[in-house]
């Protein structure tokens, strides 16, 4: 067993790449570390398949013993993916899978398991490298690796993999991936960040990826296996190349001026029927016939492709009509559902998104149970839900894909920049996006709808946000960069990036390009374009509603907050939550005790509030030296009576303390059951209530 291992130093401390001891089946096996986390992360290739298109799998894997917990489930073991392992396995793929030759469609399966989790040292990045490094050092024909790792801005200083305390802080956090040449993926966001900060980010990130495909270059010198051989891509027939670049090109041009996504799109798929009609007549073997129809469908893509980027490049004309800087029309409207908190729908072009924002009280927060989370409890939500209509498809309904879950955490991150702290609006928040139309940049159009159901239901965030969709067309020197980029164009175009935030900054970012690499002065210029189409977005949302709601929505819960003892707690709560259940149910209200006395109720009946504040108060008060209460005589005794003076709360007024004249016996003055007027005198550190009848007497005959 020969074991081979690379280090090289990420962020200041060692980054490991091992392999030859784990997982020797499959074709290639590595351990990544760093700290005392640890991710073994195989590759197995299959045979080819059916499809037009490389089936390439991911899958990271967490695993709670690597952590030292036990899964919360009733089965006790990991079940499907959470939202970190889905993310992480799209973080992995995105970078990766462009590295394969195009015409290579063997199966290919990636398995990151992590093997131990140290906080302080994250794992996704330590997945990616182990799933580039494991496919480089195999057979596989990868054209070259990629790496990646994470950069914070901390108090002003670059952090390069920081620890999760560190990230808390950071005012800027990015994960950068790429080649030795160019950043291929970017994912992360900021605190209202500007593009200059944004730059200056992916350039010190590509510097510390370049050292790591250094080391895992060294690791395929010391162990790699020979690559496999690939058949030279497969070639089109002349005939039908000519034909459809002959005949084809004025009746695609014609389809392409259509109007409207589905409209341009049957367009261009009758023409190209007519031209398919026309290569396989007469022809009767039925092998040939779909040869023929397979190279003309290649060559009609071809065509398509090469014709909308000379027309981009070369008119400034995109498929649509607009300029290339050109953001499609745009409408809202907010208020559209009457019993939510807050809602609103958003529109651009032939892409609409309807959103809901619903106020809950802490019972209502999102518990947290995977490797790395910030909190045990998040309390600000988003859904984002892609039905098929929007496309307008009919397919199966299931559950999220890994697409959905992606797109939903980006404008989550987005809108988490301004919602307010809890210690400003003690609320959980959640927003629920429905995709309503799709054609480009969804994702974008559910921060906006997003963020304009927020203000619709008074949720007091700390700026609007807007999100657009950028694309990228590349042929040599010239350039072309498109704002607020159609599906048709993110297909065919050479980089699609996302930018939200606000007037100041950027609050989310995300990046994949297809090309070997973009300069620098282009990534500025396309951000700055950014940076204009999304104010022009957030002047649209403002003619409709430009600032928060002064008042909440009078279907949202009001929560009070008031503070009592912490010794308190049991009292309110009661003997098996007897006593707060009975708050609730006569009520109507929601109370939620926190360990340290906060008490919080929520309701949206202000008078159903009021009343539950009140019997809340009257289970937990306490003795206040120098008030006056009437109490209730529960004991006589020869040195005095024990006074209830309010429930569960007694204190001893001292027969000195009975009457203004001298008192002999206890049973002269008051009796069992009596109510009296007493004083509170004094409460000693034990708790203990001193009070006096003969103080009351004065102060009530004053």
């Amino acid at each position: 067993m020969s074991i081979h291992s690379v280090t090289v130093e990420i962020g200041g401390r060692p980054l490991t790449i091992e392999t030859g001891e784990l997982a020797k089946q499959a074709d290639a096996a590595v351990i990544v570390s760093q700290g005392d986390s640890k991710v073994l992360v195989t590759v197995v290739g299959g045979s080819p398949s059916r499809f037009d298109f490389l089936p390439l799998t991911v899958d990271y894997e967490d695993r709670n013993g690597a952590y030292g917990t036990i899964p919360g489930s009733y089965f006790k073991r990991e079940g499907r993916s959470n939202e970190r392992e889905t993310l992480v396995s799209r973080l992995i793929d995105r970078p990766l899978r462009p590295q394969f030759p195009k015409h290579f469609r063997n199966e290919v399966q990636v398995i990151a398991t992590v093997i131990s989790y140290d906080v302080d040292n994250d794992t996704d990045t330590l997945a990616m490298i182990g799933a580039s490094a494991a496919c480089h050092i195999s057979q596989l024909p990868l054209s070259q690796p990629i790496a990646g790792v994470r950069i914070s801005k901390v108090d002003g200083q670059w952090l390069i993999n920081p620890a999760r305390s560190e990230i808390s802080k950071a005012s800027l956090t990015l994960v950068v991936a790429g080649t030795a040449d160019a950043v291929a993926m970017v994912e992360g966001g900021g605190q209202q960040v500007g593009e200059a900060e944004m730059m200056d980010a992916m350039d010190l990130a590509h510097a510390e990826v370049k050292k790591v495909i250094t080391a895992i270059h060294q690791l395929r010198e010391l162990c790699g296996s020979p690559k496999m051989e690939l058949a030279p891509p497969p070639t089109l027939d002349e005939g039908v190349l000519a034909l459809v670049n002959g005949k084809g090109e004025p009746a695609l041009r014609a389809a392409m001026a259509t109007p409207g996504k589905h409209e341009r799109g049957a367009a261009i798929k009758a023409a190209r029927g007519l031209i398919i009609d026309e290569l396989v007549a007469g022809v009767e073997d039925q092998a040939e016939k779909e040869r023929l129809t397979n190279d003309a469908k290649t060559a009609w893509e071809k065509l398509t492709r090469k014709l909308m980027r000379a027309d981009v490049i070369q008119k400034g004309v995109r498929l649509d009509g607009r300029s290339t800087d050109e953001v499609r029309a745009i409408w809202n409207k907010v208020g559209v559902a009457p019993r939510a908190h807050g809602s609103a729908v958003f529109n651009r072009g032939e892409t609409q998104v309807f959103a809901t924002a619903a106020l809950g009280v802490d019972r209502d927060s999102q518990r947290i149970d995977w490797a790395g989370a910030d909190s045990e409890f998040r309390d600000f939500m988003l859904t984002y839900n892609f039905p098929p209509f929007c496309t307008g498809e009919a397919r199966m309904m299931r559950g999220p894909k890994r697409r959905e879950i992606g797109h939903g955490a980006l404008a989550h991150r987005a809108i988490q920049a301004v919602v307010p702290d809890q210690a400003v609006f003690p609320y959980t928040i959640r927003i629920c996006a429905d995709v309503l139309e799709s054609n480009g940049s969804s994702s974008m159009g559910t921060i906006c709808s997003g963020i304009m159901a927020l203000m619709d239901a008074g949720v007091p965030i700390k700026a609007p946000v807007a999100g657009i969709a950028m694309g990228l067309i590349k042929e040599g020197d010239e350039f072309a960069v498109l704002s607020d980029i159609l599906g048709d164009e993110d297909a065919l175009g050479d980089m699609d990036f996302k930018v939200a935030g606000t007037r100041q900054g950027i609050t989310a970012f995300q990046m994949d390009t297809k090309i070997a690499g973009v300069p620098r002065e282009v990534m500025l210029r396309a951000l700055n374009q950014a940076r204009e189409g999304r104010i022009h977005i957030l002047d649209e949302m403002g003619k409709v509603l430009e600032a928060p709601r002064a008042e909440l929505s009078l279907h949202a819960p009001r929560i009070t907050t008031i503070k009592i003892n912490s010794e308190k707690i049991r009292d309110l709560i009661g003997p098996g939550g007897k006593t707060i259940r009975g708050i609730q149910a006569a009520t109507g209200v929601k109370v939620t005790v926190e360990d340290d006395g906060t008490v919080m109720v929520a309701s949206s009946d202000g008078e159903a509030g009021r009343k539950a504040l009140a019997m809340i108060r009257e289970i937990t008060q306490e003795a206040e030296i120098g008030k006056l209460y009437l109490g209730v005589v529960k004991r006589t005794v020869d040195f005095g009576a024990f006074v209830e003076i309010f429930p569960g709360t007694e204190g001893l007024v001292h027969i000195s303390h009975l009457a203004v004249e001298r008192v002999d016996r206890t049973t002269d003055v008051v009796q069992e059951g009596d109510e009296v007027l007493v004083r509170v005198i004094d409460v000693d550190r034990s708790g203990k209530i001193r009070l006096s009848r003969k103080e009351a007497l004065e102060a009530t005959s004053g």
